[in-house]
């Protein structure tokens, strides 16, 4: 076998479905033509020589926010940021409650002219309208996944220009979805009547820490809202999946509804495994969901190890710092997060014996493409698309925001030292980050249709 266009060679695959192996990979036209023996002997227009690295998929981060950082050059920056953290692929969430016709068409040719990786989107869906389109959202867009805040009723959801709802309204959602069969509710579990009084408490309590954050906004909002969702897809037939679980509480009725209804996908970030309501960090802390107690950050490695959670993505915002220094309740939610997802899941979980290599490739890359229809992502079969990241387990570094290209000036991570980071990241063939520069052109990354 001779004529490829890539080989990489000499590399330990870390295969999602098949394990851990030393060979060789070879690309074509954009696509993984073969996997061979290392030491095979065959030729390719180049070859990278990966002795000593680890041969991931391409990293996949489904859970991507834009609207927030500066319009249409987030396609550039936050992009870039994501290929530096060797992602190949992202994701991300639109929302507003108005038709999302113009909206797809303007922001997808902002993307097509500066993106460095693929992409593709979820919409957030608030009104009738979108429930009455939604097939076609599918048909025309390869749309398949519709984000629902369940908090966003009344006035709660007009800051991000979001129409308020009710249960009856979730419920001829779901009901809409089932019908399409290959559509996925992505569903933010929260009760805003509960937070509402426990907030009004903690502010009158005079509490400004990240633990008063927390108690705003408990476990059992978490946890109640998610035993809706859960009875709800459940009698209607309809698939969800419940992004950045945080407690214990919450995923432990996720488990006892799996044995009898199996439609169901979870997620978590990285920033809830890492720090707690006690992190000293003030308001550049603050998040939807609040950081947890420890007994739920535990919890949540528990789930990453055992199967019960299915995908770690970043929930990445892109504001700038600015927006987080003030007092805890004036304080802008969220913060950016996709370039040190996998150096955060090596070093605080496979370095630390709490995660193989195998399950973070499933975390990273065959879930998240299996959940959400992500064709020819995910894998290193034959056939799929070249993606792929060379991960150099044993490098360590000290995160600097400045190197990670956001538009957002920050991060969670800052001055952590943390071993195991992304060398490189290939994209459809082609090199797009090398050693922590990007090296592709925007405008590479395609659009991804998703359909069942």
């Amino acid at each position: 076998m001779s004529g490829f266009d890539l080989l990489i060679a000499n590399g330990t695959i870390v295969d999602p479905v098949g394990g851990i192996a030393q060979g060789d990979i070879a690309i074509t036209d954009g696509r993984i033509a073969a996997r061979l023996a290392s030491g095979s002997g065959v030729t390719a227009r180049e070859t990278i020589d990966a002795t000593g690295l680890h041969v991931f998929p391409g990293l996949i981060d489904t859970h991507v926010h834009f609207g927030f950082g500066e319009p249409i050059t987030e396609y550039t920056t936050e992009t870039q940021h994501a290929a530096i953290g060797g992602f190949t692929s992202i994701l991300g969430y639109f929302l507003s409650s108005e038709g999302y016709g113009d909206i797809f068409d303007a922001e997808h040719a902002h993307a097509r002219e500066r993106s460095h990786v693929d992409f593709g989107f979820h919409f957030s869906v608030a009104s009738e309208r979108h429930v009455e389109e939604m097939e076609r959202y599918v048909a025309d867009y390869g749309v398949t996944s519709f984000k629902y805040f369940m908090n966003f009723k009344g006035e709660e959801g007009r800051y991000l220009g979001l129409d308020g709802t009710d249960d009856g309204y979730f419920y001829a959602l779901l009901e809409k979805a089932a019908s399409l069969g290959e559509v996925t509710i992505v569903v933010h579990t929260e009760n805003i009547e509960l937070v509402n009084r426990f907030r009004r408490a903690s502010i009158a309590g005079g509490g400004m820490t990240l633990k008063d954050w927390n108690l705003s906004k408990p476990a059992i909002t978490e946890a109640e809202s998610t035993i809706r969702a859960l009875y709800l897809a459940e009698k209607l037939g309809a698939r969800i999946y419940i992004p950045h679980i945080s407690t214990r509480m919450a995923l432990d009725e996720v488990r006892r509804w799996r044995g009898r209804y199996d439609r169901v996908t979870v997620e978590t970030c990285p920033h809830y495994l890492t720090h707690d309501w006690d992190a000293d960090i003030g308001p550049i802390g603050k998040a939807n969901p609040p950081f947890r107690s420890p007994d739920d950050v535990a919890a949540l490695w528990e789930g990453l190890a055992d199967g019960a959670i299915d995908v770690v993505a970043s929930d990445h915002v892109p504001r700038k710092r600015a927006t987080k220094e003030k007092p805890v309740w004036q304080a802008s939610q969220g913060f950016p997060g996709t370039a040190t997802i996998l150096p955060v899941l090596l070093d605080q979980g496979y370095h630390k014996g709490r995660l193989s290599l195998e399950r973070i490739a499933q975390l990273l890359t065959s879930r998240p493409a299996e959940i959400f229809s992500m064709k020819g992502k995910g894998s290193l079969a034959p056939g799929a698309d070249g993606d792929v990241t060379l991960v150099d387990l044993e490098q360590s570094r000290v995160v600097d925001p400045a190197a990670l290209a956001s538009y957002s000036d920050y991060s969670l991570y800052e001055g952590w030292t943390l071993r195991g980071w992304p060398v490189r990241a290939i994209l459809r063939g082609e090199t797009i980050m090398q050693d922590g520069r990007v090296t592709g052109a925007g405008g590479y990354g395609r659009y991804l249709e998703r359909r069942g």
